[in-house]
């Protein structure tokens, strides 16, 4: 049913909004709020369902969930809440459109979400984003970015991808052989071979790509971006390899540096909590253990606290802990 990944959010069985609607009503009633029951219900629903959840809400009591929720709790759990509440397309594009907004560009985020979407996702976030901000995604990338990794961004934007899943060996050894003539055989670096290929290729051809680079070389694709590139399109490219090798790592690595080392980067901690708990989020947490030796849990336990800390556990698929 999953064949891409294992979540751990699913749709809810026996699922009734008008209940959920009134439920949360009730938990946002008179003297003080429920979070509890805020958390067991938009928790533990689909995208989709908060979606008709909020529908029902609106329709019942003629106010606005989202509205409700923001006026009755506060912090990083508002914020999780008011996210989780929105589409997933509207989510992705306010994260697109803050990591561009006021001064400075938050790249990462930028090299997170169009590195990582399919052509189709890519295709309807530009949509979206044109609807909601009067822009093209495309105009604003130009303007917020620059050089190479102002390339590799309008290169994804195009959302072109091959996706048809058919591989070529032969065409992959030549492409390999094109990517070291680009970089380690030339003084210089020819970026835009790079940008063609990571940017064109299907992920399974690409899988291809990397193993006969690593066969020519003996070292990884990863590691030669790592000498030939710095600065953000040395972070954009090694995130489409990272995906290509394995996306679970990939996430599991930006989970953790959402908590590692002095304060927590609560934003992109969020974020990815709420993009892949439909998707893979069980892959992650695999990943997660395997690559730092503790569990995602303990992260979270350790960096996160009170109602906020409990939402998480149930997004991430864990039990409370006393």
């Amino acid at each position: 049913m999953y064949p891409f990944g294992t979540p751990t959010v699913k749709p809810a069985q026996g699922f009734d909004p008008v209940k959920d609607a009134h439920d949360l009503r009730k938990a946002m009633k008179g003297f003080g709020t429920d979070e509890d029951a805020l958390i067991n219900i938009i928790c533990r629903r689909s995208n989709e369902q908060r979606q008709e959840i909020q529908r029902q809400y609106k329709t019942h009591f003629g106010k606005d969930l989202i509205e409700d929720i923001k006026s009755e709790t506060s912090g990083n759990f508002e914020k999780l809440l008011v996210g989780l509440l929105r589409p997933i397309v509207d989510f992705y594009c306010a994260e697109l459109n803050d990591a561009m907004a006021g001064i400075g560009t938050d790249e990462e985020v930028l090299i997170e979400i169009l590195c990582t979407l399919s052509n189709m996702e890519i295709y309807t976030i530009k949509n979206q984003y044109l609807r909601l901000y009067g822009a093209h995604l495309e105009s604003e990338l130009k303007s917020e970015t620059s050089g190479n990794f102002k390339r590799l961004l309008i290169s994804l934007c195009t959302a072109a991808r091959d996706e048809s899943g058919r591989v070529d060996p032969n065409a992959a050894k030549d492409d390999a052989r094109e990517l070291l003539k680009a970089g380690e055989l030339r003084v210089g670096t020819d970026e835009s071979m790079f940008n063609m290929i990571l940017c064109q290729r299907n992920y399974q051809q690409l899988k291809l790509i990397f193993q006969e680079y690593e066969n020519m070389t003996g070292h990884s694709l990863e590691k030669a971006i790592k000498k030939e590139f710095s600065g953000d399109i040395m972070e954009g490219l090694i995130a489409i390899f990272r995906c290509v090798t394995n996306k679970a790592d990939y996430f599991a690595s930006r989970l953790h540096k959402s908590m590692a080392g002095i304060g927590t980067n609560d934003t992109q901690l969020i974020r990815v909590i709420i993009t892949r708990s439909e998707i893979d989020m069980v892959d992650i947490k695999v990943a997660f253990e395997r690559l730092y030796g503790k569990t995602l849990k303990s992260w979270i336990k350790g960096d996160t606290s009170g109602h906020y800390k409990h939402a998480l556990y149930a997004l991430v698929g864990e039990q409370r802990s006393s």
